[in-house]
């Protein structure tokens, strides 16, 4: 009977262990997954931020050059030499009394 119970315990213990080496197993695999993605996922928003600075520039040039085609001193140049336009004196100008 002792020898029938020990047995019992014996092949109760290696199930156990079994369960519990297939369970580290299981984990030690799921934390190398876990890590693997973390990688990849650290490079694409690295990717993604790179991206974001080069369009960061891009949009403070664009910026830049709005700014240089609206200056007053070009939109007068540009009036006066391809519309042929003046300013206007006050011996020109109308005013209307109502």
């Amino acid at each position: 009977m002792n020898e029938l119970m020990s047995q019992l315990l014996g092949d109760k213990l290696k199930l156990i262990n079994f369960i519990l080496i297939i369970a580290v197993m299981l984990s030690a695999m799921l934390v190398v997954y876990s890590r693997h993605s973390n990688r990849l996922l650290f490079v694409e928003l690295e990717g993604l931020n790179k991206q974001r600075d080069k369009m960061n520039i891009e949009w403070g040039q664009l910026q830049l050059e709005q700014s240089t085609w609206a200056t007053d001193s070009r939109i007068e140049k540009i009036a006066t030499e391809k519309l042929h336009m003046r300013n206007v004196s006050y011996e020109n100008t109308v005013i209307i009394k109502l």
